[in-house]
C-alpha cells in the first residue's frame, strides 16, 4: 500500500515540475551552483570529520570507516589527507599525481600513480569541496531534486549524471547534498552500476582551515615497505 501512494506521489511530482515555468525549475538550482562557485573561488583549505559507509549489494553488507580528512589548493593542485582511525587506523594521502595509503598496523605504502586520470581524480576529491558549479555542469547534468534535512542543515539535494560514459562504467550517479549557506558538501554517495554504493557524511568542517604541512606528509618508519602494485 505504502508503495503505492509513493509511486503516485512521484507521479504527482512529474507532473507538476513539468507544468511549471522554465525558470522556476531552474531557480533553486543556479542559486546552489552560483554559490559554489563562490566558496571555490575562495577556497584553500578544508577540514572535516567524516563517515564512510561502502555498501555492496551481493553480500548486502555495509563497511563503515571514520576518521577525519583535509584538503587543500596549492597552485592548481589538490592536495588531500584522510585519517582513518576506525575501524583500523590508515592514512590516505594524495598528492602531487600519486596516491599512497598507509597502514601502520603492517608497516606498508601503497603507492598508485593516477597522472594518466589526474584530472578527473581531483575532480572527484574536490566535489563539494572546492569544486564550481560551472566545473559541476561541464561535467554532470546536475539536477535539483529538492532539499533534505542532514544533521541538522537543511541541505540542496543535487543528482549528477556523468556525462563520460567512462565515468558513468564506475558512477551511474552521484547525489550531492550541499550547504547553501557555504556552497560545501555535507554528503555525498556514489552509486555504482551494478548497486553498490559509497556514502560520505561529513560532520565539523572547517574552511578555510588551519593546516600544518605536516598533515600532508606520510609519518612512516624506517620499517616501512612502499609497494607499487602493476597493472
Amino acid at each position: 500500500m505504502r508503495t503505492r501512494i509513493r509511486l503516485s506521489l512521484g507521479v504527482i511530482w512529474l507532473i507538476l515540475l513539468h507544468s511549471l515555468p522554465a525558470g522556476a525549475q531552474a531557480g533553486p538550482l543556479e542559486a546552489v551552483l552560483k554559490k559554489m562557485d563562490e566558496a571555490a573561488a575562495n577556497f584553500h583549505t578544508a577540514q572535516a570529520d567524516f563517515v564512510w559507509n561502502q555498501y555492496q549489494k551481493v553480500v548486502d553488507e555495509t563497511d563503515t570507516q571514520k576518521g577525519t580528512v583535509y584538503y587543500r589548493r596549492v597552485g592548481k593542485d589538490i592536495e588531500m589527507m584522510a585519517e582513518i582511525r576506525e575501524p583500523d587506523r590508515k592514512m590516505v594521502l594524495y598528492k602531487e599525481g600519486k596516491l599512497q595509503v598507509y597502514q601502520p598496523k603492517i608497516e606498508q605504502v601503497m603507492q598508485y600513480s593516477v597522472s594518466a586520470n589526474r584530472d578527473q581524480v581531483e575532480s572527484f576529491l574536490v566535489l563539494g569541496f572546492g569544486g564550481s558549479g560551472e566545473e559541476l555542469q561541464k561535467a554532470y547534468e546536475v539536477s535539483y531534486l529538492g532539499e533534505e534535512t542532514i544533521d541538522g542543515v537543511a541541505a540542496a539535494k543535487l543528482q549528477l549524471i556523468p556525462r563520460s560514459e567512462k565515468v558513468r562504467g564506475n558512477f551511474a550517479k552521484i547525489l550531492l547534498w550541499i550547504d547553501p549557506a557555504r556552497g560545501i558538501s555535507v554528503q555525498q554517495q556514489f552509486m555504482q552500476p551494478q548497486g553498490d554504493y559509497h556514502l560520505e557524511k561529513y560532520s565539523a568542517i572547517r574552511s578555510p582551515a588551519k593546516i600544518g604541512n605536516d598533515v600532508f606528509q606520510l609519518k612512516t618508519t624506517g620499517k616501512t615497505q612502499f609497494v607499487s602494485p602493476r597493472g
